[in-house]
């Protein structure tokens, strides 16, 4: 195009995004999908919802010992998008994983064509305490029995009412929220980033392939690097008590406070 008329404008260049995932991926390249970086996580305010989850967490964390046993479970969605690798004649779509992790590895993960709403989120809940609570038990009402902590990011319709309702009609599930713009505190973030490769690795090309690639990629993730990950969350609570700056990505190094400058 450049060759053909070397006086042609940037503005007039008209490039799909699978012609340049093509092209990067000829010369060994990726692609990464840029995102911002709120200048409020590390706001006042952040910093003191910080100190609150670990705070409360560390008071759950004193119950594990005790009876009955509570159980930590780290539940968020995630998007993948045919349009970011499809080929000729493919309409691309959103397709969403609903996943929840513990200690024990992955748990409940449910993909679904579109976004999660409140309504698909009571559906998943429903799997996961069948997942997580023996027929057997369900209904059963007692201080010591084990309960299970759902602990899931602040998007709106976590906070319904109809999901408010479905946590006290289940007297064994709990529900807590990271604070926001905290993303290094919330495990599920790396399971997902190991994922989405996993992902790739199958070469989904289809709605009903990919569906099914998503579905055996969580099955591929270990026990071992789900406990990883949350090793790697905790490391994190001292400075969230201490109601530190947090820049845990390279986005956020290349604004570093001014005290920490130094000429090179």
């Amino acid at each position: 195009m450049v060759v053909e008329n070397n006086a042609i404008s940037l503005r007039e260049i008209k490039i799909s995004i699978s012609t340049i995932d093509r092209v990067l991926k000829r010369h060994q390249m990726n692609m990464k999908q840029l995102y911002t970086v709120p200048f409020e996580r590390n706001g006042e305010r952040v910093k003191e919802l910080r100190y609150q989850y670990v705070h409360l967490k560390h008071r759950i964390m004193e119950l594990e010992a005790s009876e009955p046993l509570h159980s930590f479970i780290y539940t968020d969605e995630a998007v993948f998008n045919l349009m970011k690798c499809r080929r000729h004649g493919q309409r691309g779509g959103n397709i969403t994983m609903g996943a929840a992790i513990s200690e024990n590895g992955g748990l409940t993960h449910i993909p679904i064509i579109g976004p999660y709403n409140t309504e698909r989120l009571v559906t998943f809940l429903d799997t996961l305490y069948r997942d997580l609570i023996p027929e057997q038990e369900r209904g059963q009402i007692g201080d010591d029995l084990p309960k299970y902590v759902i602990v899931w990011d602040n998007v709106s319709f976590h906070h319904s009412n109809i999901i408010r309702q479905w946590f006290a009609a289940h007297n064994r599930m709990l529900m807590e929220f990271f604070s926001p713009h905290s993303p290094f505190l919330n495990p599920i973030e790396e399971f997902f980033s190991a994922w989405r490769w996993k992902v790739y690795d199958r070469q989904p090309h289809t709605q009903m392939t990919l569906l099914a690639a998503m579905d055996a990629a969580c099955d591929d993730i270990t026990a071992d690097a789900c406990r990883g990950w949350i090793r790697h969350s905790k490391r994190f609570f001292p400075r969230c008590i201490a109601r530190e700056d947090i820049r845990c990505d390279v986005d956020e190094n290349l604004w570093p406070n001014r005290q920490e400058s130094q000429e090179v």
